[in-house]
């Protein structure tokens, strides 16, 4: 069960395919992520040498009250994944132009994990083709519970 999503992933990418890491947080992070007072809307996936960071994510303290001197609610937050999917990562990103982006936070155990995958922006005009396709699957249900 995902505890934080990014809605407007679907939407404005097409996803090619996933993956899923771990997420290296402090406690008072960890408490903050686990209780949904994150926004992952616009964040994306960095690679910067031979590691991954998850970029522009939104985080809210957890006491704002009792806020660390040094928090900072937009810092880079280090993705932990095998050294050999990072080469097939940063392959895709520089040779093929696609990009990474965070999909959900999840829990896993005692464990937070993000599901990121890579993704190719949308145009337009697909947009407004998913839009629509979603609208008339919509109004078939509609009528088809309206028939019975």
């Amino acid at each position: 069960m995902s505890i934080i999503t990014n809605k407007k992933a679907t939407l404005n990418y097409e996803i090619l395919e996933k993956f899923e890491a771990g997420l290296e947080l402090l406690g008072h992070e960890v408490k903050s992520v686990r209780s949904g007072r994150m926004k992952l809307d616009g964040s994306y996936v960095i690679i910067r040498g031979k590691e991954l960071f998850l970029k522009n994510a939104e985080m809210s303290p957890y006491q704002p009250n009792n806020v660390p001197k040094d928090f900072d609610g937009t810092r880079l937050i280090k993705i932990l994944v095998r050294k050999n999917e990072i080469l097939k990562l940063t392959n895709k990103v520089e040779k093929d132009g696609l990009t990474l982006i965070p999909l959900s936070i999840f829990a896993k155990g005692p464990k937070l994990k993000l599901d990121f995958a890579v993704a190719k922006g949308k145009k337009k005009h697909d947009k407004r083709q998913d839009i629509k396709k979603r609208e008339d699957k919509i109004d078939i249900l509609r009528t088809i519970k309206g028939e019975r």
